[in-house]
């Protein structure tokens, strides 16, 4: 996968107040996990909306430049998680981790129909595509753009599931092989008004946008809670919280 570059601006005020300046500023609030402990930034929107775009579903991976700081304080992360405004779509949040070249991670990847079904071109049936991401796990270089189904021997009835695919080289798909990815469904199903991708974001989108997640400052504070109490004696990891 090309590593595209992000650069972020270390802050250490946090808060409703301090977002709502950031965003009329220019900037969004963000924060960097991965570390010691979470880390209060901020980033640019509009490099961040310029990223995902055409790479909606599949995970970017980036190389962060951190503002102020030399060349050689670069490091790698993912995108882990955007917030929108439910109502005018604007980019309210991102948080971003950070991730090892040679440490393996799960994220979802984009599947994207390859060919044309025989049961499409030959008897007028209608291609579903069952799930539009996968689950997979590799190393951060590994991630690719998407995976290709390939339904071109697919006729009316037959289902195509994740276990007829190939994944790239070091590259493991993590969903369960029976389940579907495509199918092919008769004519008469037109009728039944099938449920487009549009409507179907309709739905579960603001679900997804309006969900209560923990407060920014409260997750910096557990980092730091974490890392002063943090023994010699090697403990489990203290649960992360998720913007």
């Amino acid at each position: 996968m090309q590593m595209q570059e992000l650069t972020i601006k270390r802050r250490v005020a946090t808060g409703k107040q301090v977002a709502k300046r950031l965003r009329r500023e220019g900037t969004v609030p963000a924060i960097l996990y991965g570390g010691g402990q979470p880390e209060a930034i901020t980033v640019d929107p509009r490099a961040v909306l310029k990223m995902i775009h055409g790479h909606e579903g599949t995970t970017q991976l980036l190389t962060l430049k951190i503002d102020g700081e030399g060349a050689g304080a670069t490091r790698m992360a993912i995108i882990r998680d955007l917030q929108f405004d439910p109502v005018s779509e604007q980019l309210l949040h991102v948080d971003l981790q950070e991730v090892s070249a040679d440490r393996a991670i799960t994220v979802r990847v984009a599947v994207r129909p390859v060919g044309e079904a025989a049961g499409v071109k030959d008897q007028k049936g209608i291609l579903h595509l069952v799930i539009h991401e996968l689950e997979i796990s590799c190393v951060p270089t590994a991630i690719p753009q998407r995976i290709d189904a390939d339904v071109s021997a697919l006729m009316i009835g037959d289902v195509l599931t994740v276990g007829d695919l190939r994944a790239p080289e070091g590259v493991r798909i993590l969903n369960a092989p029976d389940q579907a990815v495509a199918t092919v469904a008769p004519p008469m199903a037109e009728e039944v008004a099938p449920v487009t991708p549009e409507a179907a974001a309709a739905v579960t989108e603001p679900e997804v946008l309006t969900e209560r997640k923990p407060k920014e400052e409260e997750v910096l504070e557990e980092g730091k809670k974490a890392a002063a109490k943090k023994p010699e004696a090697k403990k489990p990891e203290a649960k992360k919280s998720e913007k």
